[in-house]
């Protein structure tokens, strides 16, 4: 009787061939080298106005406003979701309601819309007041002095990502397994402190990939303020090639330093999700 052993040694095992494959790899590494090449050398790109544009003050400063943004939004539109998912999962119903309604609104109104809304709030509402409500008003201010342009951007960004948000956090709550709950109920923790140890570390497991992708998306999303004339990168080299009339190497710059910041915000979720993944 022969072993196991002796019997794997008689087994010549051949790999699967995969032909077909590796012909297709070739077929597309051959056209992305060609396409590569062909832009590359294309003396229509202008490098060299590339190049010079590529590290200029306005276009920094023009990047460090959308980084800038991106930034106070996304604090704006976390802080508003947590809020929006804890309000949304709150058995009484008008709250409940309410939070629904926040998030049917500022997800069903374009952002474009939105941003052009709180631009444009001074002609609804002149002045901003504090007071007793149907009373005497104690202080009130211009409303253009307060809802800047950088303020509109804010807000409508941050506002409307608060209702994205809040489906995300609400996500992950719930995939919690309530047990968590009902025992945090029986170790005589409140509402806030169950929420606060339990269940949201627990859930930022699932909240940090789809809220990195958000993040990646609030990036870009920012180059819809050229609309209320922020100052943002794409604002920036819009105003340049309106100058110079060099569209498409312009272009490319904001693409470039848009891949960059997308490339380190990408990095830096691959290391969060590993934390939270332990």
């Amino acid at each position: 009787m022969t072993t196991g052993q002796d019997a794997q040694a008689r087994i010549q095992a051949v790999p699967l061939r995969h032909p077909g494959r590796w012909a297709g790899a070739a077929v597309l590494g051959f056209l992305a080298i060609f396409l590569l090449q062909g832009w590359l050398a294309n003396p229509r790109m202008q490098w060299e106005v590339v190049g010079e544009y590529l590290f200029s003050p306005a276009v920094l400063s023009g990047l460090g406003t959308t980084l800038l943004l991106t930034l106070l939004a996304m604090v704006v539109g976390i802080a508003g979701g947590i809020v929006l998912a804890v309000l949304r999962m709150s058995p009484n119903p008008v709250v409940s309601s309410l939070s629904a309604f926040y998030i049917w609104i500022f997800r069903g109104v374009p952002l474009l819309v939105q941003l052009l809304f709180w631009y444009f709030l001074s002609a609804v509402v002149p002045t901003i007041g504090l007071g007793v409500p149907w009373g005497p008003t104690f202080v009130s201010f211009d409303t253009n002095m307060i809802i800047t342009q950088l303020t509109a951007a804010v807000l409508g960004l941050g506002l409307h990502e608060a209702a994205y948000m809040g489906e995300i956090v609400r996500a992950g709550i719930t995939s919690v397994d309530p047990g968590q709950t009902e025992a945090a109920n029986a170790l005589g923790l409140t509402r806030f402190q169950t929420l606060r140890k339990i269940i949201l570390p627990q859930a930022m497991r699932v909240i940090i990939p789809p809220t990195g992708n958000q993040v990646v998306s609030m990036l870009k999303t920012t180059s819809l303020v050229f609309a209320i004339a922020v100052p943002e990168l794409l604002t920036s080299i819009q105003g340049i090639y309106s100058r110079n009339f060099q569209q498409v190497p312009l272009l490319t710059v904001a693409c470039f330093w848009y891949l960059v910041a997308t490339t380190v915000l990408n990095t830096g979720q691959h290391y969060i999700e590993r934390r939270f993944s332990r």
